[in-house]
């Protein structure tokens, strides 16, 4: 048979021609589900900082993908068996890994269903979507669960410390924002990769490409992920979202341009106990455009504060972000809450306390490159020994790079001076 028939062809910028198997990959692919993260931007918005940060879950999830195939096949090649079945249901896993991501990617993952992460929304639609192929995944969402001990090393491809997620977003976002200092020498860790009584280990010539990888990933937090203004654009996107919220509460009337995020605005269901089929059906029709043409329509809303929100988002008037030396005290505090009531009176607009606390929000921002306590990464030093990566490097300072950053910011209006 002609191995051109057997596939489908996508033409990606990151890693060039990408390979779909036909049948139920592809099937998967062109569900509705899957399509759905066409319309999901994969930084949130970071476009806001980064003009042509403008790709999707979709792309990222084909990329992922495609490095599941490739490291799949090099194992293959250094002699580990791995079957037709268990070959497709890693493939599935590591397309659907992101499906169960909201609106704006991370940005409002904890406002609209209460005890929320968008891995339990993913294994909700694996399962659905298992249901309506008639047990099809099942061997996929053993493998994403990590309950296949068979072969631990699948897992441990779709979520580790090295794992395929984090080298395609890296390098997708690396590209797409033009930050070079997280682009990731993917090939080489792909080719370096063994797997050693059943886990995935790195051969010892491919350590200092994972010496970049960490380093990679600890400069693309700093530098883009955390950038102080996509920071402050998400606290104005959750603060437009508690006022809507506050103003159902109150039984004000307010046009909802999306159904679905209505449903979730007034509602706010909880994820505690499971997923309900109503919450996942509705949660599946929200996308970026429910968010950004709700937010269109609340700039002429009635409500000062929720419309001041709303055009500052339109009209990219951000807040100002500033990081603290250390965690605020009711002295900094006090002082941020005076300055923006003084502002906000002299606009007109509401400044009591409550009205205040829109326009000012404190946090901080935290971030690990490697957790090698955890989980780590083993690089390959002898035929049948393995050492944690930290411990095997020849530089010292990937132990730094192991501390987390911890960096506590106030998101504030620009006219006050901190």
């Amino acid at each position: 048979m002609d191995k051109s028939t057997q596939y489908k062809i996508f033409n990606d910028p990151i890693h060039g021609f990408i390979t779909v198997p036909k049948g139920l990959i592809l099937d998967l692919v062109d569900h509705p589900y899957i399509q759905r993260l066409r319309r999901i931007k994969q930084m949130g918005l970071g476009y806001l900082v980064f003009p042509a940060a403008e790709h999707s879950r979709f792309s990222h999830a084909l990329g992922a993908m495609e490095l599941a195939q490739r490291t799949l096949n090099n194992l293959r090649e250094k002699d580990t068996t791995i079957s037709p079945a268990e070959y497709e249901a890693t493939l599935i896993a590591v397309l659907l890994h992101d499906v169960g991501h909201g609106p704006l990617s991370h940005t409002l993952e904890f406002d609209l269903i209460e005890d929320f992460h968008h891995e339990k929304m993913t294994l909700a639609v694996m399962r659905h979507l298992n249901r309506e192929t008639n047990g099809k995944l099942d061997l996929a969402i053993k493998i994403f669960t990590d309950q296949y001990p068979k072969k631990p090393f699948l897992n441990q491809l779709i979520s580790s410390q090295l794992d395929i997620d984090r080298l395609d977003y890296l390098k997708r976002d690396s590209a797409f924002t033009n930050v070079y200092e997280g682009s990731v020498g993917i090939e080489r860790i792909l080719k370096t990769m063994r797997v050693l009584k059943g886990n995935i280990v790195i051969e010892k010539k491919g350590i200092y490409a994972i010496e970049n990888y960490i380093l990679a990933r600890r400069l693309m937090y700093m530098q883009v992920y955390l950038h102080k203004t996509v920071l402050s654009a998400d606290k104005l996107v959750r603060q437009i979202f508690d006022r809507v919220r506050k103003l159902i509460n109150d039984e004000k009337k307010l046009y909802h341009a999306s159904p679905a995020l209505q449903y979730f605005l007034e509602n706010k269901p909880s994820a505690k106990k499971d997923i309900k089929s109503e919450v996942m059906q509705k949660y599946l029709q929200l996308d970026d455009n429910d968010v950004f043409q709700s937010i269109k329509y609340w700039q002429y809303s009635s409500d000062p504060i929720l419309a001041n929100l709303c055009k500052r988002f339109q009209s990219r008037k951000l807040f100002r972000t500033t990081f603290l030396d250390k965690k605020p005290s009711k002295k900094i505090k006090k002082k941020v809450l005076t300055k923006t009531q003084k502002v906000l009176k002299k606009r007109g607009l509401p400044y009591d306390e409550e009205s205040a606390g829109y326009f000012y929000s404190f946090d901080e921002s935290y971030s690990e490159a490697y957790q090698y306590e955890k989980e780590g990464i083993w690089i390959l030093e002898e035929k049948d020994n393995a050492v944690e990566f930290s411990k095997a490097a020849d530089t010292k300072n990937i132990i730094a790079l192991t501390e987390p950053v911890v960096k506590p910011y106030v998101v504030h209006l620009k006219d006050i001076e901190l």
